[in-house]
């Protein structure tokens, strides 16, 4: 799990007419009912290269969203911006404040691709340390190993623990502060089959306790777990849809042929070529 404790996420000047005092909140609560996360024209660079394109998405409150693309395509860089860890211009707000505001600090939780948890401790150790931030909103930290299946082995060392079970230490860091919004970075990755089959139940169980997640991959099938898929590559939304209806639309067999589909239609229109959304 991830803080960011130096203020809102910087905006980068040259920023639009819409850009915003990032000292201060966008709203001063968020309503249950607007989505979760909205960008609009949301860009990022590093030096003169331009990583985000002008991205517009919702996140919807209660659903998982798949961020689906190969390596490289971007996918790291949007969820550090929606965690207040990245400089970029236009418009974000994550559940109605903007990115890393003190307000949505402890309600946003952020897992990595590295492990982010104490090897020398326990499980159990973690947890209470990990709580302690949480102030409050801690959930009993014996509820948290149940759902992520870590009961058994609360009270080993995490060096002691598989790929597999250290990375969900890391989860369980993450959902011991009850977050709102989840952002997951390949959580999977690695996993065999019957461990990744356990963590999907575990986040479909946290979006129907009303928590909104955020999950990235570039294991296509994943798109069937997930409310809604956003596909990315280059740096560009492709599409914003369901698996369902993505395989309806190219007329694929496959999640993997659809995207080859989008690709394509994608690269035929002018709009999308030079790095442009």
């Amino acid at each position: 799990m991830m803080k960011n404790d130096e203020g809102d996420a910087p905006r980068e000047s040259g920023a639009s007419n819409q850009s915003h005092d990032s000292s201060r909140d966008i709203t001063s609560s968020a309503s249950s009912e607007q989505p979760a996360v909205t960008a609009t024209d949301l860009r990022v660079s590093r030096g003169r290269k331009e990583i985000l394109h002008g991205l517009n998405l919702n996140l919807e409150p209660g659903t998982i969203t798949g961020l689906l693309g190969p390596s490289g395509c971007g996918k790291t860089t949007l969820m550090r911006t929606v965690v207040g860890v990245q400089r970029y211009r236009g418009q974000i707000e994550v559940l109605g404040h903007t990115p890393g505001a003190a307000a949505v600090r402890g309600r946003v939780g952020y897992v990595t691709q590295d492990q982010a948890v104490y090897r020398d401790l326990t499980a159990r150790q973690n947890l209470r340390y990990f709580a302690s931030l949480a102030g409050s909103r801690a959930r009993d930290l014996d509820e948290v190993l149940d759902v992520v299946g870590l009961t058994a082995l609360a009270d080993r060392p995490v060096s002691t623990y598989s790929g597999g079970e250290a990375g969900r230490v890391s989860l369980a860091c993450a959902l011991v502060a009850d977050p709102d919004l989840l952002v997951m970075d390949e959580p999977t990755v690695g996993l065999d089959p019957v461990t990744r089959e356990e963590l999907w139940s575990t986040f479909h169980g946290l979006a129907e306790r009303g928590a909104t997640l955020l999950v990235s991959s570039h294991v296509m099938d994943e798109a069937f777990r997930c409310d809604q898929v956003l596909l990315m590559r280059q740096g560009c939304i492709l599409a914003a849809t369901t698996a369902k209806d993505l395989l309806a639309s190219t007329g694929a067999d496959t999640v993997d042929a659809a995207f080859l589909a989008v690709i394509a239609d994608s690269e035929s229109r002018p709009e999308q070529k030079g790095g442009q959304c």
